[in-house]
């Protein structure tokens, strides 16, 4: 039987444990194997292939280990005014970085490198087609470049009834037939429709069919 506690599901803290990499297994291992001192490391796919769940689990490994981070991404107002002594510089959307925030950017890189923090940044493009300074470009690429990739139907399915198993949910290939058809594709947003449908079954104690499905989403905004 399935406990309430399952209701938080993905949204509440990125690790690598709840990550699904089949087809990315190549940079999650090499993000589990950071340590503050590595070369910096840079991800970047399309929106939904996991680049800011993969910061959220460095973040979350690192203050788990009572690591020192900053952390930065577009939304991000209030710029740090030193980053000596933090031990993780983790930096996210990157291709919509204002100009104070590639400024203080490449300043807080060259600090972090300097003082041997290490540096994981993401962004939607590869470090050469991003619309910031070329100084920022240029170091964004020195270290290890990663790639991630959406997930294809089968991998999808395949990583949709896997979650599913996690959470202790049964999901009919009727309920995976009409999201795959009629939602969006990638794995961030179907994850999070498993999250919201996972919570709207338990709110009205209903098996995850698509009459339900249908009804969450009528009445969602």
């Amino acid at each position: 039987m399935r406990q309430l506690a399952l209701d938080i599901g993905l949204a509440a803290v990125p690790d690598f444990d709840t990550f699904i990499a089949l087809g990315n297994e190549t940079a999650v291992q090499a993000l589990t194997h950071l340590r503050p001192g590595s070369a910096p490391v840079y991800l970047w796919g399309p929106s939904g292939c996991g680049k800011s769940h993969l910061l959220g689990a460095v973040h979350s490994r690192a203050l788990h280990h009572h690591e020192s981070v900053i952390w930065l991404d577009a939304s991000t107002a209030a710029l740090p005014t030193r980053v000596e002594g933090t031990q993780w510089l983790l930096m996210d959307q990157a291709e919509a970085w204002s100009p104070a925030q590639q400024h203080w950017a490449f300043s807080a890189f060259v600090q972090a490198s300097a003082a041997g923090a290490s540096v994981v940044a993401a962004g939607r493009l590869p470090p050469t087609d991003l619309p910031i300074r070329d100084d920022i470009r240029s170091r964004l690429g020195w270290g290890l470049v990663l790639s991630l990739w959406p997930l294809g139907e089968s991998t999808l399915r395949q990583a949709l009834r896997e979650e599913a198993q996690r959470r202790g949910l049964r999901l009919g290939d009727e309920v995976l037939d009409y999201a795959l058809r009629r939602l969006a594709r990638d794995l961030k947003s179907l994850t999070g429709l498993l999250d919201r449908f996972d919570r709207y079954a338990l709110q009205h104690q209903r098996p995850l069919t698509v009459p339900l499905l249908r009804q969450m989403l009528d009445e969602e905004p």
